[in-house]
């Protein structure tokens, strides 16, 4: 697997007044860092360590960096993150925050405990231009213009589960997926090195298997990606063909299912025994027959797969409803019976609007003390 720079294009200008953000650093990095101010490459793995895995943002404390590299670290450098403008509890247990960031966008960060593990969802743009039709994000970025989606930085991303480290028992994130608000894909350089981050053993040490990129199928980068990183890829698909696809997908009339589908099969190609996840949400009597079980099977059949059906959550204004219980299990059966893995996802945090497609932040130009979709029944915890 080839390896390339974190944000490649990034220059560490340290005559320009403007300090760096250590935390959006992956090892690459690091190093790159200090070889610009001709420090040794050692130390840079040193304050990976710091930043990441030990969480010491104060650099004075770096008790193994010399005292006058320490200095200079003050001085060019900085380790900022998100401010948390609300915490809200489920009663199922699933927490969500909300994250200032420092141009007025927020964006919003969910994390799911499970008995054997706990999944961390962030974020990686402010907004979504993807228009998907049963999306509570898609719906908010509409009402606020279109001109509010932007990429987030890698230490915007990096600060969400910096966040979460910090606000939860240890250990309890095992898992994380950028399932959050935004295309992942549509801002790769930072995802990847967020993703990097994530699985770094001198950082958060995650298992590439337990983190996952989901897309809603931007082919291009897609192609790109798998020489990149190998952590597991979900994709957004909701249709077995093209028609029904393009009207809950809009993104499906530039990539068709021609072109999505063989590049998902080349990303797992050479990474034996790896499989796609699928990511289909269960829309009563629009892609929940039979027929729709029976030709994704057969659309699926020569790709190694998991589908994931995920019950539709409803958010304020949405025009599709749930398929009822009994539908989604007959269309998992029809699945396994054509030797499809199928599972059903558990809803979680619907009562705070943290489940699957209700997140929507906030977004710069919405008027103050506004709050775009999102049910606010549970429980709130007070920002610390």
């Amino acid at each position: 697997m080839r390896s390339v720079p974190a944000e490649r294009g990034v220059a560490f200008d340290h005559l320009s007044g403007d300090r760096v953000d250590l935390i959006g650093l992956d090892r690459a990095g690091m190093v790159t860092l200090f070889e610009s101010i001709g420090e040794k490459r050692f130390r840079a793995l040193q304050l990976l360590k710091w930043v990441h895995q030990r969480r010491v943002h104060d650099f004075h404390a770096m008790t193994d960096l010399a005292k006058p590299l320490r200095a200079r670290l003050a001085a060019l450098c900085r380790v900022d993150l998100p401010r948390v403008e609300a915490e809200e509890l489920s009663t199922d247990g699933t927490r969500k925050w909300l994250l200032r960031l420092a141009d007025g966008n927020a964006v919003e960060t969910v994390f799911i405990p499970e008995a054997k593990r706990g999944t961390l969802c962030v974020s990686s743009q402010a907004g979504c231009a993807m228009g998907c039709a049963f999306c509570a994000t898609a719906a908010a970025t509409t009402a606020a213009a279109a001109r509010v989606v932007r990429n987030l930085t890698t230490a915007e991303i990096a600060g969400q589960i910096h966040i979460a480290v910090q606000r939860l028992p240890a250990a309890a994130v095992t898992n994380v997926v950028f399932m959050g608000m935004g295309e992942p894909l549509l801002n790769l350089n930072a995802v990847v090195t967020a993703s990097r981050i994530f699985t770094d053993d001198d950082a958060f040490g995650l298992s590439k298997r337990r983190v996952t990129i989901s897309t809603s199928g931007v082919v291009p980068a897609l192609e790109r990606l798998r020489h990149l990183t190998d952590v597991s890829l979900a994709v957004s698909l909701h249709a077995p063909d093209n028609a029904l696809r393009d009207r809950l997908v809009p993104l499906n009339r530039k990539y068709p299912l021609e072109r999505l589908l063989p590049a998902c099969h080349d990303y797992i190609r050479d990474k034996h025994p790896r499989r796609i996840t699928w990511e289909y949400v269960m829309l009563d009597g629009v892609n929940d027959s039979d027929d729709h079980a029976r030709r994704l099977a057969k659309r699926l059949r020569d790709i190694p797969s998991k589908v994931n059906l995920i019950p539709f959550n409803p958010y304020p204004g949405a025009a599709f409803r749930c398929s009822p219980d009994s539908r989604i299990r007959r269309f998992a059966d029809i699945l396994a019976e054509r030797g499809m893995t199928a599972t059903v996802r558990a809803s979680r945090g619907g009562d705070i609007g943290g489940a699957c497609g209700q997140l929507v932040g906030r977004l710069q130009g919405e008027e103050d003390g506004s709050r775009c979709g999102g049910r606010k029944e549970g429980m709130a915890v007070a920002a610390r």
